[in-house]
């Protein structure tokens, strides 16, 4: 299975009254590895339902545990892969790294729903999305 890793920039407003990453910044990390990820397979400009039509989703959860403090400034690594692809859903798992070692700060999962940019209504992924993020699934074994 492969991941999209990003190299994320921790700076002075990200930080609680403990110079520690705040705990809100982690899915904002997560937000923008995502927004990276969907760039990195072409997707993640403006709304085209033409040309995508797998872009329009919405977030149904996000969970985020805190294993280890991000203390002051400083880079992490951001870790996404596809945890789950189900018929309307699509779990990402999420992991914040250490920059010298594999070490979690937080790992986590958000969970997207694909809809219909009308009614909000689920629908299905389509063949060719499903095809795309084949190698990101955690969920199918490697051939």
């Amino acid at each position: 299975m492969r991941f999209h890793e990003n190299v994320m920039g921790v700076y002075f407003d990200d930080l609680d009254a403990y110079q520690i990453l705040h705990n809100a910044r982690y899915l904002l990390l997560f937000e923008r590895t995502i927004g990276s990820f969907w760039r990195h397979l072409g997707w993640g400009t403006v709304l085209d339902a033409a040309n995508n039509p797998d872009q329009f989703h919405m977030v149904r959860a996000n969970t985020v545990e805190y294993l280890k403090p991000v203390r002051g400034t400083g880079d992490v690594r951001v870790r996404v892969w596809v945890e789950k692809l189900g018929r309307t859903s699509l779990t990402f798992g999420m992991r914040v790294l250490a920059m010298d070692h594999d070490v979690d700060h937080a790992r986590g999962t958000r969970t997207v729903v694909r809809v219909d940019p009308v009614s909000f209504a689920p629908l299905p992924w389509t063949a060719p999305f499903r095809e795309k993020l084949a190698p990101y699934r955690a969920d199918t074994e490697a051939p």
